[in-house]
Parts: C-alpha cells; structure tokens; sequence
C-alpha cells in the first residue's frame, strides 16, 4: 500500500493511493496515518479495503506529511562512507545519531523557508523508516518486524548553524521545513529489496545526487536494533538513515548553497518523488 495524507496544513486527512494513482479519502476508517493504524493489525486492515470503494481526495488535493503525530524524528548521520570523504570525517564506528524537531516537518511539495541568518543552506535525500509499533532493545534479526514501511526525506540542513555555531549538529537540522517527508508511506511488502533502491537529488535541473541505498554503512535493521538500545521507538517515530554523496558543501572546486527561488527534486525508486521551492522565513 501507498498510505498517505492530504488536505491543508494542520487538517489532514489519512488517505491511500489507489491502482490509478488517485488519492482515497480513508478518513471514514482511520482517523490518521498514525499509531495503532501502523501496527501489523492496523495496516492488515487497510490492507483488506478496496480501494475504488472510498471516495476520492477532492482534486489538486495538496500531500501533507505521509505520518501525523510523529513522536520522534530520528536521523543517522555519515551513514554512506562517500558522503563522509565528502564531509572530510572519518567513517563511524556506530551510526551516528541526532534528532530534527517534529515542528521541521512539512508536505513532500511544501515550501522550504531559508532561515533567518541562513547562509550555508543545503539538502540530503534519505530513505525514511517509519516504525509501526513500539519496541526496546530489539535484536538486528527482528528489528524490521518493527517497521511499518518507508518513505523519502530531504534532511535539509543549514550547514553554518550545524557546524560553525557551537553544541550538537540540531540546529543546523531542525529549523521549521526542514523535514519534508513523503508523498507516500509505502509499506514493506511492496519493496522487494530495501538495500538497492536508487536514490537522487536535483537543484534546477542539475543532478547533485545519484545514489544507493546500497552503499549504507549500517543498513536499516542495524540502525532500528541500535536505536531501540539507547531508547523506546513508538509507532510513527520516524528515522532518517542518511544521504550518499552530492550535498551541496560537498561541491568541488566551491560548495554550492541553496537560495531563494532554488527547487529541489528528488526521489527513491518505488517510495515517490518530492519537489520544493525555497523560500525565506
């Protein structure tokens, strides 16, 4: 399935994606694409409706986060050893973990807002696991057991915040819109390999990104096993397993930053596609 939500900001509505690509309204089933809608139970359910007997989403609807109420957004960094040459930081020994604030959390097409003082503004394309019930101190073997499915993110990031500004890398990541997420939650059964999907990132047409997940360096269950050590995981929780190579600060012979009236597209194979304007906050 191809869950999803549409509808204004703040007044989402759960919805799927039908056979024909047209978004269902699933708000007379579920209240959100949250919870215990992500449990096995929860998706087994929506699993068994028939699409074309819910009513279609209004036309033009606008996508919201493919997730409501997410508890927590969790985001592995240098998780692609090409990304951390580019970064000129070592490989890590294990995954690095950070968080972005939920408030950074907007629409896959949504506007992203260049901060104020913003001058090293940068994008990330990552696949997003998307935990469907809660689990502590989980095993690598089981640890996908846990997962309801995935989704693609643009980690966006303000370089000089994260790294020229003092303390932890947070807030150059959790600055409002910094966590487009969607369009879809697509859940596991219909990825057939979560370690080959095609992942890229373009900046007014030109590619920056042409990756794979193939190349983590702590592939998804490792990170959701690892995780679940340090704390609970929830349903709806959302983790971020880090970008390949082609960020912007990694741009040969001077990085290129984001500016206003810049878009942004990017996708994964099977999870969908996104596309952003930049604006000013």
């Amino acid at each position: 399935m191809k869950l999803l939500r549409f509808g204004p900001p703040g007044h989402e509505k759960p919805g799927l994606l039908d056979s024909d690509g047209k978004m269902r309204d699933l708000s007379g089933v579920v209240d959100d694409i949250a919870g215990e809608a992500l449990s096995d139970h929860g998706l087994a359910r929506l699993a068994a409706i028939d699409p074309m007997t819910l009513p279609l989403a209004p036309e033009g609807s606008r996508y919201g986060p493919c997730v409501g109420r997410v508890g927590k957004f969790i985001c592995i960094g240098l998780n692609y050893a090409d990304h951390a040459a580019e970064s000129n930081l070592p490989v890590p020994d294990e995954p690095v973990v950070f968080m972005k604030a939920t408030s950074a959390i907007i629409g896959p097409n949504d506007e992203v807002r260049k901060p104020r003082g913003s001058t090293k503004l940068d994008w990330e394309v990552e696949l997003g696991l998307v935990i469907g019930k809660r689990a502590a101190y989980i095993s690598e073997a089981e640890a996908m057991d846990y997962v309801a499915g995935f989704c693609v993110i643009n980690d966006v990031s303000e370089r000089n915040f994260q790294t020229e500004r003092g303390g932890t890398w947070d807030k150059g990541k959790g600055c409002d819109t910094f966590g487009p997420i969607g369009p879809w939650l697509v859940t596991k059964d219909e990825i057939d390999d979560v370690h080959h999907l095609s992942m890229w990132l373009e900046v007014n047409g030109r590619r920056f990104q042409n990756g794979s997940t193939a190349t983590m360096v702590f592939r998804p269950a490792h990170i959701v096993a690892y995780v679940s050590q340090f704390m609970s995981l929830q349903a709806g929780d959302i983790i971020s397993t880090g970008t390949p190579p082609g960020v912007g600060m990694g741009v040969k012979p001077e990085p290129v930053w984001l500016k206003p009236g810049d878009v942004m597209e990017l996708g994964i194979t099977g999870l969908g596609r996104q596309k952003q304007r930049v604006g000013m906050a």
